[in-house]
């Protein structure tokens, strides 16, 4: 008979294939069983027909980064991991950003420092601003052997926006070593001449944030970001899409066979530009890039997230307080784009999604695993982790389907001074969370210990099913003469 650390039992199972009744067995950190009935197990956990999932995988977070500006956030990987774990998370990977002038090597090994002290396991995605030709052909390769298979670029913001030229040399490189480039996809001179336009006017408050970054800023950009991806036949990850128009595009390129990725936010689905303009500078709070859209976008958004056009539904925890070590840094009484951007949402991704997505009916519960944790693991090279099956580590969430909570800010377990999600009515709650066969968080109390998580390399991004473009310009050595005839 075989020996387990673990046996969770009485569950119903749920995967992105299907869901049963039945039991896993955990040894030494992994999956070593999934059956109907086990018996044994050092500590056995009733999971009392409760749904029990693979832990979510949180792959867009800014935790203990500066931003371009020279703003910290808010969160380190103590604060942030335990949030996330609270969330129903059991892996994350935050992003490790390169500022102009520093390598790629002092970078990772700045946040192999911070990252240390995690309660979970975590990997980074690298956020490129200065691809010299020691970056691209040294560096990054000797990142990329890491592990860290996947890299964030910008198309907007002066001091990261690396101009179409760039982004091809940087495709290019990430094709040949099997990357995954990440895109900020807004087009920075539409934003820029908007800033303009409403400074002239004395339009400064918050709620001209989202009149500063035109839906159309967006769906240009994603647009361009994928024919440039295109030209060299490289994978390509568009971030936090806002737009009906955006996710029209992504379906689209996808469907005719582009190696394209993508994902958007529990905020683009809760929030509307309405919350730009609440009272005094309450509005602040909302500011984040590409801004909060109307109630008509959040509809089709949740229509795209049903078809499939998005990988995954992602925070983009960028948790900056709304005090003078955050959205207020440069003062209180500033205009909109002086305003710290970016807000909260690593605990509540999950809850959000489960109640307003399974809940509610848009998504079925696979679809729910699917985009919390599987497709995660799929795009960004997460081989271990992201399914309930032998072999796989044991991360694992537990979630009561019927408790009913509000969102307060004490229960995001952040260093945040506020969420905005405040007072939402959510059902569905992750009360058991377990990382490589640990319990992080059990029932609201944390048993995790600082520093018990563990970096973990991951392998090239899984193209299977994605046909990919040949752009017959792309080699001239072999494909010059076809082009004089």
């Amino acid at each position: 008979m075989m020996e387990f650390d673990t046996v969770i039992h009485s569950g119903t199972i749920v995967t992105a294939d299907g869901q049963f009744s039945g039991d896993i067995g955990i040894s030494q950190g992994r999956i070593a069983a999934v059956a109907e009935k086990l018996s044994g197990g050092e500590t056995r956990i009733d999971a009392g027909g409760r749904l029990v999932l693979p832990g979510g995988i949180e792959a867009h977070a800014h935790i203990a980064q500066e931003s371009s500006a020279g703003v910290m956030t808010a969160d380190d990987y103590l604060s942030g991991s335990i949030s996330a774990a609270f969330g129903g998370n059991s892996s994350f990977i935050p992003f490790a950003a390169q500022q102009r002038g520093q390598s790629i090597d002092d970078v990772i090994a700045t946040y192999d420092a911070r990252g240390a002290r995690s309660v979970l396991d975590y990997s980074y995605h690298l956020i490129v601003s200065d691809p010299t030709e020691e970056v691209l052909h040294d560096q990054l390769p000797r990142a990329f052997a890491r592990g860290i298979t996947s890299f964030k670029v910008f198309m907007t913001y002066d001091l990261m926006n690396l101009g179409d030229g760039g982004m091809l040399d940087i495709l290019e490189v990430a094709r040949h070593h099997g990357a995954i480039t990440m895109v900020h996809a807004e087009n920075n001179d539409m934003v820029k001449w908007m800033n303009r336009r409403l400074a002239d006017k004395g339009l400064s408050a918050p709620k001209y944030h989202a009149i500063s970054r035109p839906q159309l800023a967006e769906e240009e950009a994603i647009n361009r970001a994928i024919q440039l991806a295109k030209l060299v036949d490289a994978p390509l990850f568009i971030v936090h899409v806002s737009t009906a128009g955006g996710a029209e595009i992504v379906r689209r390129e996808k469907f005719n066979g582009a190696k394209l990725f993508a994902e958007t936010c529990p905020q683009y689905l809760a929030l509307t530009r309405d919350d730009l303009d609440r009272a005094g500078m309450e509005g602040a709070k909302y500011i984040c890039s590409p801004p909060l859209r109307g109630a008509d976008t959040q509809d089709a958004l949740w229509k795209h997230v049903a078809m499939g056009t998005f990988e995954s539904v992602s925070s983009d925890h960028a948790p900056y307080r709304a005090d003078d070590t955050g959205k207020f840094l440069n003062g209180r009484d500033v205009a909109y784009p002086a305003i710290a951007n970016g807000m909260p949402g690593i605990a509540a991704r999950l809850p959000y999604l489960f109640s307003e997505g399974v809940v509610k009916g848009r998504i079925t519960p696979e679809q729910f695993v699917a985009l919390s944790s599987t497709n995660a693991a799929k795009t960004f090279g997460c081989s271990t982790k992201g399914r309930i099956a032998p072999g796989m580590d044991a991360d694992i969430a537990i979630w009561n389907p019927q408790v009913t909570r509000t969102v307060v800010q004490a229960d995001q377990h952040d260093n945040m001074d506020y969420t905005p999600f405040e007072g939402m009515e959510l059902t569905g709650v992750p009360e058991v969370v377990m990382n490589r066969g640990a319990t992080i968080v059990s029932h609201g109390t944390l048993m995790a210990q600082e520093g018990q998580g563990r970096f973990f390399a991951r392998a090239a991004v899984d193209l299977r099913g994605k046909a990919g473009f040949t752009a017959p310009e792309f080699d001239p050595a072999q494909n010059f003469g076809t082009q004089l005839r």
